[in-house]
């Protein structure tokens, strides 16, 4: 089992957690603003939504990838160009972290996780970044692809959800420490752009 291919996963998974995004970012303002339980329930909810994306694809693409080279090698290209999109519109983006409160109405619970669980299973950019990503940390010859899929989006799962739940425990902290530090925007900017180029870079020339 090739353990530095997950190993490198989990540092991109981790890399690419820290970086801004609207779900990290909403999962801030929710602790921010309400609390941290209701941080963790936003995390939790987001995190449950992975499932639905891993096993579509983890179904999906094996089928398609077993026995076809080419086509496995076309999956790679299409992702690393997906992946050097995505960088690009990071590197368009102005870098700035805007913090407002305005829009975090009060919920319960429940309610926000099931928001959390919907927002990422009715949002069809994380398959596709699943497909993208997933392939080119395929790491063992003997396991089935099926199987390795699942393996890559639980690492992707437990790492995301320790993140996210430490963004969600020390959002005044952040808060604080964004506010009082212009320069962070841009540089976890530079950040998402460099893992998406890796990334990117990592999956051309991985094996199956």
């Amino acid at each position: 089992m090739g353990y530095d291919t997950l190993i490198s996963f989990a540092l991109a998974t981790s890399a690419l957690a820290i970086s801004p995004g609207p779900d990290n970012i909403y999962v801030l303002m929710q602790s921010i603003v309400n609390g941290k339980k209701f941080g963790l329930a936003t995390v939790a909810g987001l995190i449950s939504g992975c499932l639905v994306h891993t096993t579509l694809v983890a179904f999906g693409v094996s089928a398609i990838i077993k026995e076809n080279d080419s086509i496995f090698f076309a999956i790679k290209l299409l992702g690393a160009i997906y992946l050097i999109y995505l960088a690009y519109k990071a590197y368009r983006s102005s870098g700035n972290l805007s913090l407002s409160d305005d829009s975090v109405p009060k919920k319960t619970l429940g309610q926000l996780f099931k928001q959390g669980f919907i927002m990422n299973v009715l949002n069809p950019k994380v398959s596709i970044f699943f497909l993208a990503f997933f392939p080119g940390f395929l790491f063992s010859e003997e396991m089935s692809t099926v199987t390795q899929f699942f393996i890559l989006g639980f690492l992707f799962m437990t790492v995301s959800f320790i993140i996210f739940s430490l963004i969600a425990i020390l959002a005044g902290y952040i808060s604080d420490y964004i506010t009082s530090n212009n320069k962070i925007g841009n540089y976890l900017k530079w950040l998402q752009i460099v893992v998406f180029v890796g990334i990117a870079v990592f999956i051309l020339f991985s094996d199956k």
